[in-house]
Order: C-alpha cells, then sequence, then structure tokens
C-alpha cells in the first residue's frame, strides 16, 4: 500500500503524523505513514507543491482505494515541500 501512495507523482514521501503514530507494524517491520484500522486507512503524506491539495488526496484515494476492503481512505497532508526540497509557506 505504501508502494502505491509513494508511486503518486505529488507524493513526496510519507509522514508519522505530527505524534509519531501514524504507521502499520507488520512482522519483520514498521510502515511509516500507513495506519490500518477497523473502520478506516489513515495515509500522511509530504505532498510536492503545485498541484492543489485536495487533488493529492483524491491520487492517494483512488491508488490505494482497491486495497481497503470497504474502509474509508483519510489523507492527511502533513507538510508540503518544493521539488528541491524546500518546504513551502
Amino acid at each position: 500500500m505504501a508502494d502505491r501512495v509513494l508511486s503518486c507523482p505529488d507524493v513526496a514521501g510519507l509522514s508519522r503524523g505530527p505524534f509519531g503514530v501514524v504507521a502499520t507494524y507488520l512482522p519483520g517491520g514498521l510502515v511509516p505513514g500507513v495506519a490500518v484500522r477497523d473502520d478506516a486507512i489513515e495515509v500522511d503524506i509530504v505532498a510536492r507543491y503545485g498541484r492543489p491539495l485536495p487533488e493529492v488526496a483524491d491520487l492517494v484515494r483512488d491508488a490505494i482505494g482497491d486495497l481497503a476492503g470497504g474502509r474509508r481512505v483519510d489523507v492527511t497532508i502533513a507538510d508540503v515541500v518544493t521539488d528541491d526540497g524546500g518546504k513551502k509557506g
């Protein structure tokens, strides 16, 4: 799932959220930025500057929607960076 999110061209990376709790623990490792819950999947991303942020969130939802198993997909944009890695705003 994280690979699909990262394959979105407007996603620069994943974020564990402001308190570091957005993650899924799997055998053999931790998947930061994606939390699978009973009723929803939470995805925290760092977006690239340019495309309107609601559109970026929709692209992420579309990228993983078929993996959600009927759960709602909540996308939080934790930060925005420029192509040179600088923060915006």
